[in-house]
C-alpha cells in the first residue's frame, strides 16, 4: 500500500467519525502533504481527493423533499342543512304586520304586536333541507392558499304563519322555496399524497337568486367552514349567513343560518 493510498483512508476515516468536510480535507492535505512524494504529485492528489469527497458530503447533505400532493380544480357535493332563523320576529314578522312585534310568554301563539291587537302563530318552519354544488378552483388546490368559484343549489324552509287581528295579512306561506347561490372566496388547505387525510378551511361571499311558490327574490350571502379529505373524498362542515329578500305578498326580508354538511367528490 502506498503512502498516499493511506493519507486517503485517514481522511475517509475522518469523514466517516463526523468530521465536516472542510476540516477533514484540510487535515487529509496536511497527510498528503507530509508525505515523501514529489511536491506537484503530493498537490495532484491532494486537490484530486478534496475534490471527491467534498462532492460525495455535498450530495449527501441535500435534504429530502416529500412529494406534494397533486393540485385538484373541481369539487362537487351533495348537501344536508339544518337551517336557524335569525331574528325572525323583526324579519319578517315585523314587516309582514307593519308595526313592531314581542314574542308572546306562556301563550297558544309566538308573538303578538307590542299592542296586542295581533296575535302571530308560526305553524312550521321546516329546518331540514338539501341541496347540491360545484366548486372551481382556477388555480388548482393543493397545499397553501388558493381561490375558488362556488356555485350551489339548496332548499329554503318552508314557513307557514297566521295572523289574527286587524291588518291585510291573514297568512304566510312560503313553500317550495330554493336558492340559487353563487360565490368566490378564499381557501386554505393541507392535503395529502395518495389515501392520506388532508384538511382544508374556507371563506366566501356571494349572491343568490330565489324561486318559490311565493314569488321570487334575491339574496347576499358569507359562508365559512373547512372539512377533511382522503384522496377525492372528504366532508366538509360549514355554517353560511344569507339575507333573503322576496317581494310578495309585500316586500319582506328575512335572515337564514343553515348549517351544511356537505360529502365532496374533488379530482
Amino acid at each position: 500500500m502506498t503512502a498516499a493510498s493511506v493519507r486517503v483512508r485517514s481522511f475517509t476515516a475522518y469523514v466517516t467519525l463526523g468530521e465536516d468536510a472542510p476540516l477533514g480535507c484540510a487535515r487529509a492535505v496536511q497527510l498528503i502533504i507530509r508525505n515523501n512524494q514529489p511536491m506537484g504529485k503530493r498537490l495532484r492528489v491532494a486537490v484530486i481527493v478534496c475534490v471527491a469527497v467534498l462532492t460525495t458530503a455535498a450530495a449527501e447533505a441535500q435534504t429530502y423533499e416529500a412529494a406534494k400532493p397533486r393540485r385538484q380544480f373541481i369539487s362537487v357535493s351533495l348537501d344536508w342543512l339544518y337551517t336557524q332563523p335569525l331574528h325572525f320576529g323583526e324579519y319578517p314578522l315585523q314587516e309582514l304586520v307593519g308595526t313592531e312585534v314581542a314574542r308572546a310568554q306562556f301563550k297558544a301563539y309566538e308573538y303578538e304586536t307590542r299592542d296586542g291587537s295581533t296575535q302571530i302563530d308560526v305553524l312550521e318552519f321546516n329546518r331540514r333541507g338539501r341541496g347540491f354544488g360545484v366548486t372551481v378552483y382556477p388555480i388548482g388546490i393543493s397545499t397553501g392558499p388558493t381561490f375558488g368559484i362556488r356555485g350551489n343549489v339548496e332548499d329554503l324552509p318552508t314557513i307557514r304563519v297566521s295572523f289574527d287581528g286587524p291588518g291585510a295579512l291573514d297568512s304566510y306561506t312560503l313553500t317550495n322555496g330554493r336558492a340559487y347561490d353563487v360565490g368566490a372566496g378564499l381557501w386554505v388547505a393541507d392535503h395529502s399524497t395518495g389515501w392520506g387525510v388532508g384538511s382544508h378551511a374556507f371563506v366566501d361571499a356571494g349572491v343568490g337568486t330565489i324561486r318559490s311558490d311565493l314569488g321570487d327574490g334575491h339574496r347576499y350571502f358569507a359562508e365559512g367552514g373547512g372539512g377533511v379529505t382522503s384522496g377525492p373524498f372528504g366532508v366538509e362542515l360549514s355554517i353560511k349567513f344569507a339575507w333573503n329578500r322576496l317581494d310578495l305578498p309585500i316586500e319582506h326580508r328575512f335572515l337564514t343560518v343553515p348549517v351544511t354538511i356537505r360529502g365532496t367528490l374533488t379530482f
